[in-house]
């Protein structure tokens, strides 16, 4: 992929500009930015809509403008399309072209991609989706149109949801049948048997990333101006947000099952990334179980070869600059307990079953290996 890039740049068929006056010279607007929440827990669309007003004075007729970002419908055919035609005095539909089209990425699968993942696109009128089939039809296999902006808007954050609230689902089946001595892990695997009916979904500590625990509350929030509850998106979020206090527990458990207590233990944490092979760090769990391990006493460390040093984030500036500690036996050995938040595929657990004295596994990734009794605490 870096390859493909450089040669990209090189051949000037990719140039990064921050021109925006450069509007006027493309046939098409493809907007990505970042959809956040604020501390309520409602939508921030202001990187789209500044976005908006900033291309706008330099919107050509003819113009495809796409947004990609995931939002709440109505985002693209109310409130991008009113700074749109505000900044630019054409008429969306009728003057320059309108649509939306959600991204669709699995990051740290290197089998997956682009060109062969569907891309949905729904358009502010026919001759709008028409115009972003072309667009996509040039780069991806299968382009799939549905009838509204509205409508492929809706289909992100239902494949958001979906994976959020089916996560929650397994999340406390952990915690009820592991109170009865059952393993979830083994539970799923034996279950994912099955031909039909059924489609695993895996625990964690927590949710991760910018979409999943992200996306459901858009429309949650949407829902409410419309006077209906999301009950199943609340619980689900309620059900992810307290699983770190839960694995948290779990540490403390089992420091004191070695008669120690989490105050003045040293803990390190494997896996900084919000999910394996990737170095994405946006919205990780591992923050929220660092944060609560400090505030317990313990001292804190990461590990995790994606990300050698913390860069700044929004919600947890306080781990900035942070490095990641080396992967040697000495270092490694020195912890009273590792907890595996994140478990990427390029490390080695064997080693680490011979290098720490106490393992809280979060994602099963000791599962097969040989370790001594009472070294491992699924949590």
């Amino acid at each position: 992929m870096a390859a493909d890039i450089a040669q990209a740049v090189r051949e000037q068929w990719f140039v990064v500009s921050t021109d925006f006056a450069r509007v006027r010279e493309v046939q098409a607007v493809i907007i990505c930015v970042p959809t956040p929440l604020n501390k309520n827990r409602e939508p921030d669309i202001s990187y789209i809509l500044n976005t908006g007003i900033a291309i706008a004075p330099h919107l050509q007729r003819g113009t495809l403008v796409v947004l990609e970002s995931t939002t709440y419908p109505g985002t693209t055919d109310e409130d991008l399309l009113a700074v749109l035609e505000k900044g630019s005095g054409l008429k969306a539909g009728v003057d320059f072209n309108l649509a939306f089209s959600p991204e669709r990425e699995d990051p740290g699968n290197p089998s997956s991609k682009v060109a062969e993942i569907p891309k949905v696109v729904g358009g502010l009128t026919p001759a709008c989706s028409q115009k972003a089939q072309a667009l996509y039809g040039t780069a991806i296999k299968t382009v799939v149109p549905v009838s509204s902006c509205r409508a492929a808007e809706a289909t992100k954050l239902l494949e958001n949801i979906f994976r959020g609230v089916n996560i929650a689902l397994v999340n406390e089946l952990k915690v009820v049948y592991g109170a009865m001595g059952i393993d979830i892990w083994e539970v799923i695997n034996a279950a994912k048997t099955k031909p039909f009916g059924f489609m695993p979904f895996y625990p964690g500590p927590g949710l991760g990333g910018h979409c999943i625990p992200i996306d459901p509350f858009y429309l949650t929030w949407k829902a409410r101006e419309y006077g209906h509850a999301t009950r199943f998106i609340e619980l689900a979020g309620e059900i992810n947000t307290a699983m770190p206090e839960w694995v948290i527990n779990r540490v403390a458990e089992a420091l004191n099952d070695q008669k120690k207590a989490v105050k003045g233990s040293r803990v390190l944490l494997m896996g900084l990334a919000y999910k394996a092979n990737v170095d994405d760090m946006r919205e990780s769990p591992t923050y929220v179980l660092m944060d609560k391990l400090v505030h317990r006493g313990a001292e804190v460390s990461y590990y995790d070869p994606y990300i050698p040093v913390v860069c700044p984030t929004r919600e947890h500036a306080n781990w900035t600059g942070t490095q990641s500690v080396e992967w040697n036996e000495p270092t490694v050995s020195g912890f009273d307990a590792v907890l595996i938040s994140t478990a990427h595929a390029c490390v080695n657990y064997t080693e680490l079953a011979l290098w720490s004295p106490l393992i809280i596994d979060s994602r099963n990734a000791m599962a097969g290996l040989q370790t001594k009794p009472g070294q491992v605490w699924k949590a």
